[in-house]
């Protein structure tokens, strides 16, 4: 058998990154704490300024989760019962989920087999008189054909909401991820390249009634306290997790940068193994690796192996959502074969902007040797 990993392997290191920010972050919520505005505080605007500053959108609001994100996103378009929204079968559940909890029906379009984002030119086809929106997902933090799927989305006067909760602080075509349509959605969950230490999301846009729908459904559809004009949600992001993510705004920009470097590194050094295939990165744009995630032809062994070296692993995702027992009473169960090879055959690698050169060296040595 071979030895192990010289040092010990997070798959996502988030101590690293507390330790670097201890003195700002504890500062930040120490603040909270002494002003006890624990719902809607002064860290809530402030980073929703930020945030829209960061990403050029002309709006930002701060919200519960990226799930609730994009539920909001679609009680704001007012997507309901008898609606149909298109988006990609090979992404986490909650994609689909809120098209669901809307009312609506989500329409699944197979993806691309070399980046896992949902293909452009498999859209239009797919638009009916009940499409009401289209909604493309970042994966693995790289954004998807945006300026196809907007062509797409502007010739049947459809808006697009990109399922950015993957993606915040990428880019495409020099534009940041999240303003690149109607409504860009993020998560902040503690994985993600910008993670607070809990849940959290948000929305952007640069449609001034939208962002005033959101900020309004977010509030269980009040403008004005007691006073409700439209049905809404309990969808604040509390104001301790605001204050976290205002201090680890001061090392986004090397976190960014870092994960460019590493999985650029990644993708050089496992692209000769045979076995094994990496995933493309379109020329225009930039990924921020929310997860490294590679394609083995004998999955299995290569998980397996891994394991037996203590490199942990994980997959994202098993099971299409087309295939989800949960989703065949909608009568969504397709033939998209694209996704289902990707999800027989996908497996990601520790991922994080404090791996060290040697350790990450040590798991592709791993690699090598699983399909040795």
């Amino acid at each position: 058998m071979s030895s192990p990993v010289k040092t010990a392997t997070p798959f996502i290191d988030l101590k690293t990154p507390y330790r670097a920010l201890r003195e700002s972050i504890d500062a930040r919520m120490k603040a909270v704490l002494e002003h006890g505005q624990y719902i809607m505080g002064p860290e809530v605007l402030e980073l929703e300024e930020r945030l829209a500053r960061y990403t050029g959108a002309a709006h930002c609001v701060t919200c519960a989760s990226g799930t609730e994100a994009l539920l909001i996103a679609l009680m704001a378009l007012d997507v309901k019962a008898g609606d149909e929204v298109i988006t990609t079968p090979f992404t986490f559940v909650a994609t689909a989920e809120v098209v669901v909890l809307a009312g609506a029906t989500p329409v699944f379009v197979d993806v691309e087999p070399d980046t896992c984002n949902i293909d452009a030119a498999k859209i239009e086809a797919a638009i009916t008189p009940r499409t009401r929106a289209i909604m493309p997902v970042a994966l693995y933090g790289q954004p998807a054909d945006m300026d196809e799927i907007n062509a797409v989305a502007a010739r049947h006067s459809l808006p697009v909401i990109e399922d950015a909760a993957q993606s915040f602080g990428a880019t495409y075509r020099q534009r940041a991820s999240c303003n690149l349509s109607t409504i860009g959605c993020t998560s902040f969950f503690p994985s993600k390249p910008l993670g607070c230490y809990g849940d959290g999301g948000a929305l952007f846009t640069n449609d001034d009634a939208l962002a005033q729908a959101m900020r309004e459904i977010r509030v269980h559809g009040q403008p004005e306290r007691y006073v409700h004009t439209r049905v809404g949600v309990g969808g604040r992001m509390d104001t301790l997790q605001c204050a976290v993510l205002l201090a680890k705004f001061e090392r986004f920009d090397w976190e960014v940068t870092r994960r460019r470097e590493i999985g650029a590194r990644y993708s050089e050094l496992l692209k000769a193994i045979p076995g094994i295939r990496v995933l493309e990165l379109r020329p225009d744009r930039t990924s921020v690796y929310a997860q490294y995630t590679i394609l083995a032809e004998d999955r299995g062994r290569v998980e397996t192996a891994l394991r037996a070296r203590g490199v942990p692993t994980a997959i994202h995702y098993p099971i299409p959502l087309h295939r989800q027992p949960a989703y065949r009473q909608y009568g969504l169960e397709a033939r998209l074969p694209v996704s289902d090879d990707l999800a027989d055959h996908v497996i990601s690698l520790p991922m994080y902007p404090d791996l060290d050169p040697a350790l990450q060296d040590d798991i592709v040595d791993a690699v090598r040797r699983s399909v040795a």
